[in-house]
């Protein structure tokens, strides 16, 4: 929710300026009144008559009058703003709830409130409230939508004072504003049996320390209440005091989902783009994951992971599954091409890592690129690639290629390398890696899926 925006009143030169502005609002109306109060009075003075003068007076005060009134009672308008939800993904709606207070003892007069909106999510909202009591509230709401990604401000409010009479009207800024972030769009993909889960969480071999346990890696000092049978004597006896034993902790299997985000390797824009494709599968193989019980990373060709945290970069397991999910879906939401032309600074970071499963999201390949990513599965114990070949995007239709002798490259190197064509659902290819890595495993002596 936006913090209440009660602007303080002016002080000193402020408060002349202020005037000056709230003058500066005097409408046609008011300005006419204005008018012609000052050219009454000229005509009373060079006739000589005292009524026609009285007149003009009215005439010329009704409108500084309002002016004045106006210039003091804006500042006891208070606004809120409350945005549900914050996060959505491209094409969900979200709701605005604007409130505005009447904080002051007098009525206000017509009043008109505008969000200032990004144009991507839509036509900038107004609404006219007619006469709000001393006290009173009004509360309105809008609803707004993006087909792209991205963190996009809502704010800050402008709300719009007349007085009664029609005489002036004053637009006024407030300062609190909201940010929606819009996340790419996923896909619930299929349960296939996943080679590298760990015990609790599936069959696998790769099983790495859940670290959200209160107890260290190594013996710490007693704690009262702890089981005396837990005493670590060589410890104790060389720290000089009572030491006891970690207990066996539970294991988690681990996952990094690898992002190619180099401009080079895409063409188009927009949001059936292969780039666009490619972002929304890291989104989804991540959210997949962690539903699985993995601990997941995302990493991007610049050799950057998130969400940053804990053993090596990995997220779920010294954070909440939901924390690590929405701040590497918060990152997704603004990635952006990177100015990189190479794959190296990843698969440097793969290839020192331990067994895991790795799951890429690869762009246009030159043979080059395609053995550092060859290179990168290093240590992992099952890897899959889903290759784009953007040209084919552009066009609309899959074309013979490159991609085709990359991707057979990388199933020689131990990948599961599947070709994306456009417009596929990754819903889909999940379920025909998951095929392609059955067949390779019949002639290994591990089995699973990559």
């Amino acid at each position: 929710m936006a913090g209440t925006a009660v602007p303080d009143g002016p002080r000193g030169d402020d408060d002349r300026g202020g005037l000056r502005a709230a003058l500066s609002g005097l409408t046609t109306r008011g300005r006419s009144f204005l008018a012609a109060g000052v050219a009454a009075a000229v005509c009373a003075y060079v006739l000589g008559q005292a009524d026609l003068l009285r007149v003009g007076l009215l005439l010329a005060v009704l409108p500084l009058i309002c002016v004045l009134v106006l210039h003091r009672t804006r500042y006891r308008v208070a606004t809120s703003r409350l945005l549900t939800p914050q996060r959505v993904e491209t094409g969900t709606e979200a709701r605005v709830r604007l409130r505005m207070e009447n904080v002051s003892k007098l009525p206000t007069g017509l009043l008109m409130l505008q969000d200032h909106v990004p144009y991507m999510l839509g036509s900038r909202p107004r609404f006219v409230l007619d006469r709000v009591e001393a006290g009173g509230r009004r509360e309105v709401s809008y609803r707004v939508r993006s087909d792209l990604r991205g963190s996009f401000p809502l704010g800050p409010l402008q709300l719009r004072l007349s007085d009664p009479f029609g005489m002036c009207e004053l637009t006024r800024s407030f300062s609190a504003y909201d940010t929606l972030t819009v996340v790419p769009g996923t896909e619930a993909l299929p349960p296939v049996e996943l080679f590298g889960e760990a015990a609790g969480y599936g069959e696998g071999r790769q099983r790495t320390l859940a670290l959200a346990g209160d107890d260290d890696v190594i013996p710490r000092a007693y704690r009262h209440g702890d089981d005396l049978r837990r005493v670590h004597w060589r410890s104790t006896a060389r720290y000089g005091e009572l030491m006891v034993r970690r207990e066996e902790q539970p294991q988690r299997a681990r996952c990094t989902v690898l992002l190619d985000t180099r401009g080079v390797a895409y063409r188009g824009a927009g949001p059936d783009s292969a780039f666009e494709w490619a972002v929304s599968g890291a989104a989804s193989a991540l959210v997949h994951m962690l539903e699985r019980g993995y601990t997941v990373r995302l990493l991007t060709d610049t050799g950057s992971a998130i969400p940053g945290e804990g053993a090596e970069g990995f997220g779920g397991a010294v954070q909440d599954p939901a924390d690590s999910a929405g701040l590497m879906m918060d990152a997704l939401a603004v990635v952006d091409h990177s100015e990189g032309a190479g794959l190296s600074r990843a698969s440097d970071v793969l290839r020192a890592g331990g067994d895991e499963l790795l799951v890429a999201f690869l762009g246009d390949l030159d043979e080059e690129q395609a053995s550092f990513v060859a290179r990168a599965r290093g240590r992992s114990g099952a890897a899959v690639a889903f290759v784009l070949d953007s040209g084919a995007w552009l066009n609309g239709r899959p074309a013979p290629g490159a991609a085709g002798d990359r991707v057979r490259q990388l199933r020689e190197a131990g990948w599961t390398a599947i070709a994306v064509p456009p417009g596929a659902r990754l819903a889909d290819l999940w379920q025909q890696a998951a095929g392609v890595r059955a067949e390779a495993a019949a002639d290994t002596p591990y089995g699973g899926w990559a």
